[in-house]
């Protein structure tokens, strides 16, 4: 068996460390057959759909894959801009600001980078720029607040893969949740009230979270507890009572039953309960996407308003906000405790003698 092996490799290379920052994925665009390749990458992988294999490969292959992406893509061309997409951008642009924001505090042996668990760039591609740098110690930061096998794990998965086909394997870290850290639940409180600021208050805040099968939660994922506790944290910080706010899961999929209640039924019901106003607010979602900007910000709008509602409003992601790009570099830094690289004399002077004897 062949390993991947470090290209231009010199062993005088001085030892850097890395953090990835990692997103769910996007298509390369807005077209059928991106959205079916990005479909089936995403929809094969059995953390996201755990389903016996062979019963699944019918049915994505046979079905799923030859109706949804013409569907899908007509809604991602609805969300790309000149930019692309909303994802993928805002994923940059937090990658540069941690990095920026990192090496102002002085951490100039840190290399920031960023991969998509499904689509481009892969996990394999940012793995192989950090160690071209000399990366020797790695921290993974998935940018999902609450843990799920279905998205964290699957980040571990994949790098895990990658892993097993190199040669160097480096000191490794990985940040599986933080659902629950202070510094992202007052990012978000403070995403809030900037716009409370802006718009004022609406009848009750909804907490919008993406689902997951109910199975999911019953095996044993801890998802569903998670999103309740970020819930009830981030209304604390807002002073708001149990009667202020609630919390519901989006984006289901298939015919069994998700984690309820659900945000679409929800949003129908509650102007028959007198709500006349209402604001949505996704704090599972690092940044914005398809399911914030089409899904919450457009179509769950109108399934409100058609019930009878008045006033509805989609606060954005954290995005790249300075608060939470700080909440990212405490996070990491809190991460990178005890880690330090240094010059090696030693392993300098070893290198010097094996250049020097290729010379010869």
């Amino acid at each position: 068996m062949g390993f991947i092996n470090s290209k231009d490799f010199s062993h005088a290379q001085a030892d850097k460390i890395g953090v990835i920052l990692t997103n769910l994925g996007t298509p390369d665009e807005p077209t059928p057959k991106a959205l079916k390749r990005y479909l089936k990458q995403f929809l094969s992988d059995p953390r996201v759909v755990e389903v016996p294999r062979l019963l699944w490969w019918c049915i994505l292959n046979g079905v799923i894959l030859n109706i949804r992406p013409r569907r899908s893509a007509k809604a991602y061309a609805t969300v790309f801009t000149d930019e692309g997409s909303p994802l993928m951008f805002h994923t940059v642009r937090q990658t540069r600001a941690v990095q920026a924001a990192l090496s102002a505090a002085g951490h100039d042996n840190v290399v920031v980078d960023f991969a998509m668990r499904y689509g481009n760039p892969s996990f394999a591609s940012a793995i192989e720029r950090l160690m071209a740098q000399g990366v020797r110690k790695l921290l993974v930061l998935p940018l999902y607040p609450q843990y799920s096998a279905s998205t964290s794990a699957s980040s571990f998965d994949e790098l895990a893969r990658d892993f097993m086909q190199r040669r160097w394997i480096p000191d490794l870290r990985f940040v599986s949740h933080y659902h629950d850290y202070p510094a992202y639940i007052e990012a978000c409180a403070n995403r809030i009230l900037a716009h409370w600021e802006m718009h004022g208050r609406a009848d009750k805040l909804l907490f919008s979270y993406h689902g997951i099968p109910k199975r999911y939660l019953l095996n044993g994922d801890p998802y569903h507890c998670e999103c309740y506790k970020t819930s009830r944290l981030i209304a604390e910080r807002l002073g708001l009572s149990k009667a202020e706010y609630l919390t519901s899961f989006q984006s289901r999929f298939g015919r069994e039953e998700w984690l309820k209640p659900y945000t679409d039924e929800t949003l129908k019901a509650l102007p028959g309960q007198g709500v006349n106003s209402i604001q949505v607010f996704c704090p599972g979602f690092s940044a914005d996407c398809l399911e914030t900007i089409e899904e919450i910000g457009e179509e769950n709008k109108e399934y409100f308003e058609h019930a009878g509602g008045k006033r509805y409003e989609y606060i954005s992601a954290l995005n790249d906000r300075p608060d939470h790009i700080n909440a990212l570099c405490q996070l990491i830094t809190d991460n990178l405790q005890g880690w330090q690289v240094s010059a090696d004399p030693d392993r300098l002077a070893r290198a010097q003698s094996i250049n020097s004897q290729e010379v010869k």
